[in-house]
């Protein structure tokens, strides 16, 4: 080839040039294979869509048609007065195992961040000992405290003691399944409240001191308003978790919701229909409780990035939305 040949049509164009001239020309390829891609795997999310429908059929059938089972007795004890006697009593335990575990959580978290070594050591005990240890176990432990100290006293270490009383009329059933659980639970609420003031950026506590703000009234003021978005998820799943752990306190004869239906059905021997009651009143109030934690976590997202996670009639006006429209949009040329 001599000097005064014509150079090739390709080195006329570049290296970019020339690369963008084969992009062009597989364009189509390309746009076949992804719309066949798209193709089967909508076809997949059908499939695995009605697989797993079947299996939840095939499993509520069995459930419904199975001969142990009594849907009449289910029905006569679902609303009878010694099951909803259960039920709030079990709400009630609940309740103040809540409030009682959300205090001590709360104090044990200031003390955990606190700069008092004393503190932190105390603190650091409480919940390992309180987290440690099984609930059934606390809960045995308070019930039978009488035969480890016949009495409870107030006094000097020590010393003289200037009031005691019989610990059996202190500590009764009832008194020892509200201490059971909300000093078991004031363990995981000091961890889920510490996590949620650490959470918020240091500068916000400098801010308030600038300000002029006092540490308790930054605390009160500005830092635990914005713990609340970390601190309230967790919560209302100790909520629920504290409602179906109330039925460990049936070892000690509270007759809350389990301890009801097992009395009636270790007269009846109808077992599984009680405990379908029980399952069914456990599966509603959790519904509700979850209702509640949805719109709470949504009141305190406001104003922040994260938002709270839509409810199930949300997600399926959006689906109806979106299966109501079409979702074809014509790509417009680029002008030349």
């Amino acid at each position: 080839m001599t000097n005064d040949s014509p150079p090739p049509r390709d080195a006329e164009r570049g290296p970019l040039t020339a690369t963008l001239q084969i992009g062009r020309r597989d364009t189509a390829k390309t746009v076949r294979i992804s719309d066949s891609r798209r193709m089967w795997g909508k076809i997949g999310g059908w499939v695995l869509r009605i697989v797993v429908v079947l299996i939840i059929l095939d499993i509520v059938s069995k459930f419904l048609t199975a001969d142990a089972m009594k849907w009449d007795t289910v029905w006569f004890y679902l609303f009878n007065q010694k099951v909803l006697n259960g039920v709030v009593l079990t709400l009630v335990l609940t309740a103040v195992a809540m409030i009682l575990g959300c205090l001590i959580g709360l104090i044990l978290a200031l003390m955990k961040i606190s700069r008092s070594l004393l503190l932190n050591v105390a603190a650091d005990a409480y919940i390992w000992i309180f987290r440690g240890t099984p609930l059934l176990v606390q809960l045995l432990f308070w019930y039978n405290l009488a035969s480890f100290l016949p009495s409870l006293s107030i006094g000097i270490p020590f010393g003289p003691q200037f009031l005691e009383v019989d610990t059996n009329s202190v500590i009764t059933s009832m008194v020892a399944a509200m201490l059971g659980l909300g000093l078991n639970e004031g363990a995981y609420m000091s961890e889920i409240i510490r996590a949620g003031i650490q959470s918020v950026d240091h500068g916000q506590s400098e801010a308030a001191a600038a300000l002029g703000m006092s540490r308790r009234r930054a605390m009160s003021r500005v830092v635990l308003p914005q713990a609340m978005r970390v601190i309230v998820p967790p919560t209302g799943n100790q909520v629920i978790s504290m409602l179906k752990g109330t039925s460990l306190v049936s070892i000690i004869a509270i007759s809350e919701l389990l301890y009801t239906v097992q009395v009636i059905y270790a007269r009846t021997f109808e077992t599984i229909p009680l405990l379908v009651v029980a399952c069914i009143w456990y599966l509603f109030l959790t519904s509700v409780l979850s209702v509640g934690q949805h719109y709470i976590e949504k009141y305190y997202a406001k104003g922040a990035s994260r938002t709270a996670p839509d409810t199930y009639l949300t997600k399926l006006r959006k689906l109806m939305s979106r299966t109501g429209h079409s979702s074809y949009v014509p790509r417009k040329e680029p002008v030349a």
